[in-house]
């Protein structure tokens, strides 16, 4: 704040203020009020969303807070239909003030980088499937769910391996949930993963898969898709949106082992409906995920927003220039005293 202050004072111009998320709603506020710049807010997720409800006092404070940045914004970005619902109906924003601008991902992630065996075969042998999860082990990605899957799929399928990629709070819980089903050797837990290996790890994976239960917009799974791994979704959130159904990806019943098991087996057994989803879902991501189609919708927000607070500002000054006149009215008008006939007007 006080470094945008700086640069004001030097003669610098901000059109609009973008703000990300409830951390920075405060001060995103006090810009907006101080200086009378626009405000665009972006929505990544919910607190209700994440934690299935509101417990808690601290809670409460981020959800109060993330209500109150959609209320001061002139217009609200969120990157799924499914999260425009969610404003709408926690925060009963006006419908047409979010605007749907979905993630995007570098189309040329993946040029020029192909299969390396010696690289996969650190985590699978070279007859095994490998089934690969990406993210973050928290409950909301479901991840156990898809640990709760592998009994079903080996049993169709032996040759088959999950590797886990990512680090998180649920790690002890996974391991001891894969030890327990007696998938020791079938599941791997490969840990956090810089960029080029994960680059690498989905050039070597048959199937990724993503069993979230709460998903706002799941940007991992358009990587997997531009990598040209068929992916199985759970159906919620904006995963639901990105994927058509036996089209450019699978689909199972969110929080559901068995039904994540026969997504899975379904491209286990059939390579030409994996070659099929492949196809498709490379030609959506470069069609509908490239960053120059979601910088003209965001642009396109920024101008609304723009041309909002101008109108907003012009109905103000109106408004206070009738206050202004009439005030002004007022005060001729009292400084005209009536004439009061009666004795006293007379000279004795």
């Amino acid at each position: 704040m006080q470094k945008l202050g700086e640069l004001i004072s030097k003669g610098e111009k901000f059109d609009v203020i973008h703000a990300h998320d409830w951390l920075v709603a405060y001060a995103a506020k006090t810009l907006k009020m101080s200086y009378g710049i626009p405000l665009v807010s972006t929505i990544h997720a919910t607190e209700a969303g994440r934690n299935s409800g509101i417990n808690g006092e601290t809670q409460k404070y981020i959800n109060d807070t993330e209500w109150m940045l959609t209320y001061e914004s002139s217009e609200v970005i969120v990157n799924s239909n499914y999260m425009k619902n969610e404003l709408q109906r926690l925060f009963a924003l006006p419908y047409e003030k979010i605007n749907v601008v979905p993630n995007g991902v570098n189309i040329n992630l993946f040029n020029d980088i192909t299969r390396d065996y010696d690289f996969r075969r650190q985590y699978a042998m070279d007859n095994e499937k490998i089934i690969l999860f990406m993210g973050r082990l928290v409950y909301e990605k479901g991840v156990q769910h898809l640990i709760a899957a592998m009994p079903k799929i080996l049993e169709n399928y032996h040759d088959a391996k999950l590797v886990i990629c990512g680090k998180g709070g649920m790690i002890d819980e996974l391991r001891a949930e894969a030890n327990a089903l007696g998938l020791g050797e079938k599941v791997y837990f490969a840990g956090y993963m810089n960029s080029k290996n994960v680059q690498k790890m989905y050039k070597c994976a048959d199937i990724s898969v993503f069993p979230s239960t709460y998903e706002p917009f799941g940007i991992v799974a358009l990587e997997a898709m531009l990598s040209g791994t068929p992916i199985v979704v759970s159906d919620i959130g904006g995963l639901n949106e990105i994927v058509d159904h036996g089209i450019n990806g699978m689909k199972s019943y969110a929080g559901n082992p068995n039904s994540l098991a026969d997504s899975i087996l379904s491209l286990l057994f059939d390579q030409k409906l994996c070659n099929d989803i492949v196809r498709n879902a490379l030609s959506k991501v470069k069609k509908d995920y490239n960053w120059q189609k979601i910088a003209q919708d965001t642009h396109f927000t920024y101008q609304k927003a723009i041309c909002e607070t101008m109108a907003q500002r012009q109905a103000r000054q109106i408004e206070q220039e009738n206050a202004r006149k009439q005030i002004k009215k007022s005060s001729e008008l009292s400084n005209i005293l009536p004439f009061k006939k009666g004795k006293e007007a007379y000279a004795q």
